[in-house]
């Protein structure tokens, strides 16, 4: 029963730290999959025939559209937006879940970028006409939706859409809607509305207004990605040199932040474990007697709030080390760290800093916390073996760990302690110390002594002199009794007197 006891233990502190640590994993794998998406859609324009000055506008949208998403994942933001794709007349390039869609215009200078997204419906008609259009103004605005004629004509086609425009073309292109919304104010009064309209939303980036946001980009890196596009050649390098990477995106605060959220689901976990027991025992109580226990309750609301406490410590420490290592931002070698190990190493050093502390202040022997090392490590390689093996028959992300890490801490904790009793016997037998781990302690008992004849002087007691009546006594008439001299003899025999302490008994 108290190899279960002990194994029951283990789990409880381990299943919410590797939960936790799980989650770390899983954020940065989500992460991980946004960039995988970006390197999978630019390197999808591999073998067009368009040239990377026309081609950087297409690598735009499907830049801004994922890095967007990315920085979402990042920031744990709900938000995202998507490429449609669509070709009709004055749609987004880019739609959202958030309600707010995005044009994008990539051309030669800032001048040109903000000319096409100020561009009016009228101006979009004489261009229809230029290439060879025969629809009327009336048939051109009515197929694309538009009734009111004489109202339109000067609205911008992309009216209520952000204009994204290259990043170093946002000053020039900011200073010239400035320059038309003046000169058109004293010739064209009725055109400085789609101007004004065109400065208020222009961007260099895609946001949500909630701090989400995509990754800017120049002109001449979006031609740089287009010409590595068509060529399927975009890596995660040219990514990384651009700053989409694990290391450049997910900062400490991060860390910090996804580690509180992993730290209350882990304290949530290891609250309901050490509760658990409890309140078995409370309702056997229950059964047996017909009435509840007072101090049992007692024992629930403790057990509650240490094992919060504790699984929210455990928990947050391991989601934030399994985060920054596979995030890389402790080096690239860390990248490849295993969720379940950084859990059952948590578990270890906490339970060891604890037990350190006890030694320090004489509540603890250094024995025993070697002994209670050497446990932990035991039951948590067997644990960590079989949830292993239970995974890779239960795919269940986490659950099939789970299951087979309860089964691992319970074998492992018999099997430990069948393996330290024939340990200790051994001892026993022998007088091995097991490299000082075991006392072996030659005192001989007090009664021992006492019995050879030894005056066993009792030096940390101390007895208070008692004041007695003085009292009268019949006199008693008594046999005088003969007894032969005999020899006892006593065999000493050896046995465990303490943890980990071995002498006569």
């Amino acid at each position: 029963m108290d190899a279960f006891a002990e194994g029951y233990s283990f789990f409880e502190k381990n299943s919410g730290s590797y939960t936790a640590a799980a989650m770390g994993d899983a954020y940065v794998g989500d992460v991980n999959n946004e960039i995988a998406t970006l390197l999978k859609d630019m390197n999808a324009f591999e073998g067009f025939k368009t040239k990377p000055d026309a081609l950087k506008g297409d690598i735009a949208e499907f830049w801004h559209s994922d890095t967007f998403n990315i920085d979402a994942v990042v920031k744990g933001s709900k938000s995202r937006t998507y490429v449609d794709r669509s070709h009709d007349f004055a749609s987004a390039d880019v739609t959202s879940n958030f309600g707010q869609d995005f044009g994008l215009k990539y051309y030669k200078t800032g001048v040109d970028s903000a000319k096409q997204q100020a561009k009016s419906v009228f101006e979009r008609f004489k261009e229809y006409q230029a290439q060879g259009g025969k629809d009327t103004i009336d048939e051109f605005l009515f197929k694309r939706g538009y009734n009111d004629i004489e109202s339109v004509l000067n609205d911008p086609i992309y009216s209520g859409q952000i204009r994204v425009i290259p990043k170093d073309q946002l000053v020039e292109a900011t200073e010239w809607l400035n320059r038309k919304i003046i000169e058109e104010g004293s010739k064209r009064p009725e055109q400085v509305e789609r101007y004004k309209e065109t400065l208020k939303m222009l961007r260099d980036k895609i946001e949500d207004g909630k701090g989400t946001e995509s990754v800017a980009l120049t002109k001449e890196q979006a031609e740089e990605l287009a010409r590595l596009a068509k060529e399927g050649k975009v890596t995660e390098q040219d990514l990384k040199d651009l700053g989409i990477s694990t290391e450049d995106l997910i900062k400490y605060e991060y860390v910090l932040k996804q580690a509180f959220k992993a730290g209350v689901t882990a304290a949530t976990i290891s609250m309901v474990l050490k509760v658990a027991p409890e309140i078995y025992k409370a309702i056997s109580y229950l059964i047996k007697n017909g009435e509840l226990d007072e101090k049992q309750f007692q024992k629930i609301g403790f057990a509650a709030l240490s094992g919060a406490a504790e699984g929210f410590i455990r928990g947050s420490i391991s989601a934030a080390i399994t985060t920054a290592c596979k995030a890389g931002l402790w080096g690239e070698a860390m990248k490849s760290v295993n969720p379940s190990v950084v859990g059952a190493v948590t578990v270890i050093a906490m339970d060891t800093m604890k037990n350190a502390f006890k030694v320090a202040t004489g509540k603890m022997q250094t024995r025993e916390l070697a002994n209670e090392l050497i446990r932990e490590m035991f039951v948590s390689t067997c644990s960590l073996v079989v949830g292993g093996v239970a995974q890779s028959f239960i795919e269940i992300p986490v659950l099939g760990f789970m299951l087979g890490s309860f089964v691992g801490s319970m074998v492992g904790s018999f099997a430990y302690n069948v393996g330290y009793n024939a340990v200790i016997s051994f001892c026993i037998d022998t007088g091995f110390t097991m490299f000082g781990l075991v006392d072996q302690n030659y005192e001989l008992p007090d009664e021992v002594l006492e019995s050879v004849g030894f005056e066993v002087f009792k030096y940390e007691e101390f007895q208070f002199e008692e004041f007695a009546h003085e009292e009268f006594k019949f006199e008693e008439f008594s046999i005088e009794e003969f007894e032969t001299e005999s020899i006892s003899i006593g065999v000493l025999r050896r046995g465990v007197i303490g943890v980990q302490q071995i002498g006569y008994v």
